[in-house]
């Protein structure tokens, strides 16, 4: 068994209340995980990564100066086996895989329960992946599509190309009219399109579209 005391942890997180919050469950449910330093924005966090000792960086991904995955990849440049967790609000499969591009061992929602947290700098320590279940289940479902196997609940992966492009612009909230105007289709041919789209992925209404079209990266809030 892999041996994970004292555990050197740097929170960064723009707003202190988080960061407070954050060092105040690891000290409670830590058991040997140690927060030996915060910091406000990613230029914070590279200073101190150059002066100090740090097995583990959990980063906010929506920090200032440098962002949590600019971060992550900077990181890198100075201590080629940082080891970096990226804290998000975003279950969103885009900013997972450039989490993972940029270096980063983990991935997890801010809204996760502290045990999660606490599991994930101990998996990332020890030299493995971490990444919230709900995220991760993109990736389970990728994979299990590639391999010819069925997977639960609404995916993109069947729709075509075209279909993609209608599904993002219904997502912005443009007419059926205006669809067919910008990709120089007919009416009907749009309204073939979107009900293509609404039985491939078993999704009937305009709400329910538009949030999968966000989680997927398809469009942008």
């Amino acid at each position: 068994m892999v041996r994970t005391k004292g555990i050197k942890v740097l929170i960064a997180d723009s707003h202190p209340v988080v960061r407070e919050g954050l060092r105040s469950a690891i000290l409670k449910e830590g058991g040997g995980i140690k927060v030996v330093g915060e910091a406000s924005n990613g230029s914070e966090v590279l200073k101190i990564a150059r002066d100090k000792k740090i097995d583990v960086f959990v980063l906010d991904i929506m920090m200032l100066v440098h962002n949590g995955i600019e971060t992550a990849s900077r990181l890198l440049d100075i201590i080629p086996e940082a080891k970096s967790i990226i804290l998000s609000i975003y279950d969103n499969r885009m900013y997972v895989e450039r989490a993972l591009k940029a270096g980063a061992k983990g991935y997890i929602l801010k809204e996760s329960p502290t045990k999660e947290i606490i599991r994930a700098i101990r998996e990332v320590h020890n030299g493995h992946y971490f990444l919230s279940p709900v995220v991760a289940k993109f990736f389970i479902n990728g994979y299990i599509k590639k391999a010819g196997g069925r997977i639960s609940g609404p995916s993109i992966v069947d729709l075509s190309k075209r279909e993609k492009e209608v599904l993002q612009m219904v997502a912005e909230g443009m007419t059926s009219r205006e669809i067919a105007s910008t990709l120089s289709l007919s009416p009907n041919t749009v309204f073939v399109h979107k009900k293509n789209i609404r039985r491939k992925l078993d999704i009937h209404k305009q709400a329910d579209l538009v949030r999968l079209a966000i989680k997927e990266g398809i469009c942008k809030l």
